[in-house]
């Protein structure tokens, strides 16, 4: 007759074996509340440092008066807003449209713009800081204030004065998009099918050699493909696409970048910063932003708004939110993409907030990083793979932008 100890162990083997255990063998890890894991994500948002490529704010609110340090009606990005997403380094985009190399006048608008965005520090010097170098976006984290580092969107302001670079890093500048949508003096462009160039022109490939020594970083969004090939030859330092996608999900689109390209950028030490904006994202995209903007603005002329007047924007913004296209998953999956052509250190975020019709559901202004985070916590991201494609990897490659600068000083002085 078997002992009772033995009896209870059959007994507790069987229960253990129909509710589907296995005694001795240690239960599965509990799959983290929903709750909890965004709560998690929040915590990250707000611990490490988040640097965004580019921010279109001083072009919105040229000639639009609305105040950055409260909330704000229609914009992407203001204080409040930046606070709740943990955002800490939003580069903003002094960007200068293609208009101005037919009228003249790129340096002084680039002037007015960087005037702006000084403004802000000048007025709010409790809420934003200057910064002009990776120490500085550090140093005012530890501070609690935002950074503001600048990025100048379109190199028609240097015009055929490579002296020109010197001044604009002088005023904050510390990359530039060396051209937009159109061929200028230093570049051809992805949006333009007239290649005068072929690439760059020889005036840019001194800029590049120059923007090396001053410390500028070589920002190849806009540019075409071969344009890009020759900085990539050319650069002593990383490069950088501050607000670019990968081709692959919006193939034949060349504002986009190819597989191959994001590897050699990779090989180069540069990063590719994602862009959030919906056309981006997909192709299909591309139509469906269309057809909503049409609507939008069918509507507001049928209303009789006028175009371009305070009321007419803010009735736009309001109908341009409301129209979400794609959702959050489809940056993760840009950044998975890129993750697996090359590795985690060469992927970073470069929404366009306030220069893009459209925006995905979950993430449409800069209150949302932590719900991104979340997402690349459900999609197996580390604590570390997630600091790095926040940020660490963009101020890797400004530190090294700095490193060859003062490299490249040092042996002038020698």
């Amino acid at each position: 007759m078997r002992s009772f100890p033995a009896l209870f162990c059959i007994l507790l083997t069987v229960m253990n074996i129909l509710s589907g255990c296995n005694p001795g063998t240690p239960s599965a890890p509990a799959v983290p509340d929903d709750n909890a894991l965004r709560a998690r994500a929040d915590s990250l948002a707000h611990t490490f440092l988040i640097v965004d490529g580019h921010i279109d704010v001083p072009y919105r609110l040229d000639g639009l008066h609305e105040n950055i340090s409260e909330e704000t009606f229609g914009g992407d990005f203001d204080y409040p807003k930046a606070v709740a997403g943990g955002l800490d380094a939003p580069f903003m985009s002094i960007y200068i449209p293609a208009v101005y190399q037919e009228t003249g006048g790129a340096a002084e608008k680039a002037d007015s713009l960087i005037d702006m965005v000084e403004g802000f520090v000048e007025q709010w010097p409790d809420k934003f800081a200057f910064a002009r170098s990776v120490a500085d976006i550090r140093a005012n984290f530890e501070a609690g204030r935002i950074s503001l580092p600048m990025g100048m969107e379109n190199g028609a302001p240097i015009g055929d004065d490579l002296t020109r670079l010197q001044y604009f890093h002088e005023r904050g500048i510390r990359y530039i998009t060396l051209t937009h949508s159109r061929v200028n003096q230093l570049s051809d462009s992805s949006y333009d099918s007239t290649r005068v160039h072929d690439g760059l022109s020889d005036l840019g490939k001194e800029a590049v050699r120059e923007m090396n020594r001053l410390g500028i970083i070589v920002d190849i969004s806009h540019v075409s493909d071969e344009a890009f090939y020759d900085v990539m030859e050319i650069t002593e330092a990383p490069a950088l696409a501050s607000h670019s996608s990968p081709r692959h999900f919006t193939p034949g689109w060349e504002r986009n970048m190819g597989d191959a390209m994001i590897q050699r950028l990779a090989e180069n030490g540069g990063v590719i910063m994602v862009v959030f904006g919906s056309t981006f994202l997909r192709t299909e995209y591309d139509a469906e932003g269309d057809s909503v903007r049409a609507a939008v603005e069918k509507e507001l002329a049928a209303a009789g708004y006028q175009q371009g007047s305070e009321a007419y924007v803010r009735r736009f913004e309001e109908q341009r939110k409301a129209h979400p296209i794609g959702s959050v998953e489809d940056i993760v999956a840009q950044i998975n993409h890129v993750v697996s052509l090359t590795s985690i250190d060469h992927v970073g975020l470069g929404s366009d907030f306030d220069g893009v019709f459209a925006l995905p559901h979950g993430m449409q202004d800069v209150s949302m990083y932590p719900n991104l985070i979340y997402h690349l916590l459900k999609e197996g991201y580390s604590d570390e793979d997630i600091r790095k494609i926040l940020g660490e990897n963009a101020l890797r490659v400004w530190s090294d932008v700095e490193e060859v600068a003062r490299a490249m000083q040092n042996a002038e002085g020698k």
